[in-house]
């Protein structure tokens, strides 16, 4: 009598790796392919960013608050929130840094330097728009980001980005200056300004390629609230001795436009777009992030009145077309 064959649990073949959208051969994790989920979450989380620029307008017009002020409470309501609902849903208990010091040390590495980029991003990009102009500093602190990524990842991986993937930036890059028009130039100060987007764009860049390979136990959600919540009682002495310090905001629509703030462009677009980067290729999400002047652009016409004009238009039709460019290709939607 024969025995009964082994059962075949834990023999399957893994499915081969796949190339990234970025050209290189595929580490732990774009092995399984981007999804298409994964994609249209990072989409989301930078159409929600564009909302910032709509309520920061609104803010500005009625507040005293300096430009540090509002980057510290918008990562501490946006961190406070997200903490929030953690607690809530019963989720804090997973953390991964309880059952030894050992284990934690990646885990806390991650999220402390997850808060420091984004306390620089924010900072320098907000004091380079009071520095230079909301147009300059925001050409270089989005276009400057995907460059930079793109450049990190072909020299990590040695390959060139792929061609759709290049063409794509383009599109993107182009479709940004037509949409944000030319700025105006001059002085010390606007140098300085750039500078500082400069500065932006690279921790923004350095902050996604970070989190493009996710920890083992660390969710999206909980390294967002731990590490914004970080990040904006960082910034806190610094808005004490810049501007107004920090200068409560002045009557009710300043509370809500604060906890706006950090609700949907900071703790839900966050969220999004580090739950879409454990599978979306670092470049393809920095590109994608250039949705958010679209979005900003849209909602100012719609709700301030602002005219985008024929360049604005073709403009929003070339970083449109870059989306397309960069769409999932084949993948299976799960």
């Amino acid at each position: 009598m024969r025995p009964p064959p082994r059962p075949s649990v834990g023999r399957t073949r893994p499915d081969p790796p796949v190339a990234s959208a970025d050209g290189s051969a595929g580490g732990p994790v774009e092995s399984w392919g981007m999804r298409p989920r994964d994609f249209a979450l990072v989409v989301v989380g930078a159409v929600l960013w564009g909302s910032g620029g709509i309520a920061g307008t609104f803010l500005a017009a009625g507040s005293d608050l300096s430009m540090i002020a509002v980057a510290s409470y918008r990562l501490l309501v946006g961190g406070g929130v997200l903490a929030a609902g953690l607690l809530v849903a019963g989720r804090v208990r997973r953390t991964p840094w309880r059952p030894t010091v050992g284990r934690s040390r990646p885990v806390v590495i991650r999220i402390l330097a997850t808060g420091a980029l984004a306390a620089t991003y924010q900072a320098t990009y907000f004091v380079a728009v009071s520095l230079a102009s909301v147009s300059a500093a925001t050409f270089v602190a989005l276009g400057a980001a995907p460059v930079v990524v793109a450049v990190a990842t072909a020299a990590r991986a040695r390959r060139r980005p792929a061609t759709h993937v290049v063409v794509a930036m383009g599109l993107a890059l182009a479709g940004l200056a037509l949409l944000l028009g030319v700025p105006a130039t001059g002085g010390p100060r606007f140098g300085l300004g750039l500078g500082l987007a400069l500065v932006s764009a690279i921790a923004f860049a350095v902050m996604t390629l970070l989190n493009s390979r996710p920890l083992p136990g660390l969710e999206p959600l909980t390294l967002t609230a731990v590490s914004f919540s970080l990040g904006g009682a960082v910034l806190l002495p610094f808005a004490a001795v810049v501007g107004a310090g920090l200068v409560a905001p002045s009557g009710a629509d300043g509370w809500l436009l604060i906890g706006f703030l950090g609700a949907v462009p900071t703790a839900a677009a966050y969220g999004a777009y580090f739950a879409g980067l454990r599978r979306v290729p670092a470049t393809t999400a920095a590109v994608l992030a250039l949705l958010e002047p679209l979005t900003a652009a849209v909602g100012a016409a719609l709700l301030l009145g602002e005219r985008l004009g024929p360049a604005g238009v073709a403009g929003a039709a070339l970083l449109a077309a870059a989306i397309v460019a960069l769409r999932p290709r084949g993948e299976r939607v799960i």
